[in-house]
């Protein structure tokens, strides 16, 4: 569903072009354009965009603009309908903003370098900030950092962090903090799951109080979108060292209650960096991990959004006169992660047999109905720069997948371990991989596991699991956090073959090249490589569907690079 919340013009060109304004639908045609007509029209665009931006910063009231629209021509009823869709869209300051939370569990941290699970990232959001972040258009824009350029041919990096910035606990935000904050997820000690992103980088130093200068073992273009990473945030430091467990970081709300695996509370930060955000004056994440309860807690009111809204019953909620369903389309992806350090999966034939094994199809229409798109055993999406379009699509296909199981010598039962915690409808899409694989002659045997304590009890400890990854803007970050050989996260074990070791070596190489047809050929041989030997069975990528309440409002683009907006709605929404 695309919801057209902003006033837009579309010029066309040819000689019969019309210049149409495009308000919720409404479509109002301004005539047949040429040549003078057109740049008249252009201008009219301009002068009424200006005029809309002066309605909404306060600079002229609601009649001067329905006036001035007059007198530019536009007729009565589409001045006001624009008068209205100007002030709806203009952010609000004010109000509790409570968001009901699919993830969450009582093993959690505020320690950024243990963050798991989406609760997490938020709660970590809400009080902190990187150097960089991934805007809601899915540009890369700077955060702490106010600029960065490379130099030595992308070799090296340099940060200007912004001046002025303060931390909660009242201290200015200064090059040492940001020094403080990366060795400890760079220590040789360090269990971080940011650890592997940063094994380029050789050497951190500073230039004065406000620049940071990182030097990497190779160029990498894609750095400055490392830094963006939610585990990064940027912690105060006393004597080169930070608590990781305070909370404290230079956010928009300053917490004041956090119980792990249930919620969250905080309050506005009265002086927060940037202009424009976080226009709650209080928030509430509280963690709901069954899909029917937080589907509940929505259309009671409890709460005013939920994220991972059950595709069974997305056209049920959208009946609701008071909610609004809001779908995007990005890199979010299902698992069923193989570690090849766990019997019986250190063998290839046995891997290959499972892939083989799954209906996918099936999968994506029982299980998304439809909310998506099949996975092909490798993490990299159709949104990604450098998606392998011509590697082909892994099909079910039972007698190969005997063939396979009959060479790796197994028999008896394989356990899947799987919980409605790693997706909704994860436990009902074991059992439609037990029964496919049945078909192949292959005996599996599904595990259901509790909700509680999945992610620290049973992800990337247990054989063969159900996960979801929320997929990264870039390959060389998908690939660092989940599957080069010295992440914290790789939850397939994958480490040690002959094909994880050329994997492994690709990767460093892709970082370095500048060329895109060279990097776009050394992405697709890293996909083929995870798609064949890998432990990864990417069964498919869902699309993110969330529920609102009546009243909360986003902005013109919501990101989809996780759901609530990248998990900043706190941030980025407000109340009408």
């Amino acid at each position: 569903m695309r919801d057209i919340s902003h006033v837009e013009f579309e010029q066309n060109a040819g000689p019969d072009a019309r210049n149409r304004l495009v308000s919720r639908g409404t479509l109002i045609d301004f005539g047949r354009n040429g040549g003078a007509n057109r740049e008249k029209n252009v201008k009219k665009d301009i002068y009424l965009k200006n005029k809309a931006s002066q309605l909404t910063t306060g600079q002229i009231d609601r009649r001067s603009f329905i006036m001035s629209s007059l007198a530019a021509g536009v007729t009565l009823p589409a001045a006001m309908s624009m008068a209205d869709m100007a002030m709806a869209q203009t952010p609000k300051s004010g109000g509790l903003f409570r968001a009901g939370m699919a993830y969450g569990s009582t093993t959690d941290s505020l320690d950024p370098a243990t963050f798991e699970n989406g609760m997490m990232t938020m709660v970590g959001y809400t009080y902190g900030n990187t150097l960089t972040e991934i805007g809601a258009d899915g540009s890369l824009i700077p955060e702490l950092a106010e600029s960065y350029e490379p130099s030595n041919g992308g070799a090296t990096w340099a940060f200007n962090l912004r001046r002025g910035v303060e931390f909660h606990n009242g201290k200015t935000l200064v090059a040492d903090d940001v020094l403080a904050t990366y060795a400890y997820h760079m220590g040789e000690d360090s269990t971080s799951a940011a650890k592997g992103l940063l094994t380029a980088v050789t050497g951190i130093r500073k230039e004065g109080d406000y620049q940071v200068i990182f030097d990497l073992d190779s160029p990498n273009a894609d750095f400055p979108f490392i830094v963006s990473d939610y585990h990064l945030l940027i912690l105060p430091s006393e004597n080169g060292e930070i608590d990781p467990n305070a909370g404290i970081g230079t956010g928009g709300y300053v917490m004041s209650e956090f119980d792990p695996g249930v919620r969250l509370r905080s309050k506005r930060n009265p002086n927060y960096f940037k202009e424009g955000a976080a226009h709650f004056d209080e928030l509430e994440l509280i963690s709901i991990i069954d899909v029917t309860a937080r589907q509940n807690a929505l259309m009671n009111g409890d709460v005013d959004t939920i994220s991972r809204i059950d595709p069974k019953t997305v056209n049920l909620l959208a009946r609701a006169p008071n909610l609004d369903i809001l779908e995007t389309t990005g890199t979010l992806h299902y698992t069923f992660p193989m570690r090849l350090d766990t019997a019986p999966f250190d063998n290839y034939d046995l891997r290959m047999a499972l892939k083989l094994s799954l209906k996918r199809q099936e999968l994506v229409d029982k299980i998304l109905l439809g909310h998506g798109a099949l996975g092909n055993d490798h993490p990299i999406s159709t949104a990604n720069r450098f998606h392998a379009s011509d590697l082909p699509q892994r099909e079910f296909d039972p007698e190969l997948a005997a063939h396979h199981y009959k060479k790796s010598g197994h028999s008896g039962p394989i356990q899947l371990s799987s919980s409605d915690a790693a997706f909704a409808g994860a436990v009902d899409a074991a059992q439609l991989i037990a029964a496919s694989a049945a078909e192949a002659g292959i005996d599996v045997e599904v595990v259901r596991e509790p909700s509680d304590g999945y992610w620290s009890n049973v992800w990337n400890k247990k054989g063969w699991s159900a996960c979801y990854w929320g997929g990264r803007p870039t390959e060389d970050w998908m690939f660092a956090s989940a599957y080069v050989e010295d992440t914290e996260w790789n939850d397939t074990a994958w480490r040690n073959t002959e094909a994880a070791d050329q994997f492994n070596a690709l990767v460093k190489d892709g970082r370095s090249e500048l060329d895109d047809t060279k990097r776009a050929a050394i992405y697709a041989e890293c996909q083929r490589l995870i798609n064949d030997d890998g432990g990864a069975i990417v069964a498919m990528f869902a699309n993110y569907i969330m529920g609102l309440g009546n009243g909360l409002t986003h902005g013109e683009n919501v990101a989809a690079n996780w759901d609530l907006d990248g998990l900043k709605a706190h941030e980025r929404w407000w109340f009408s």
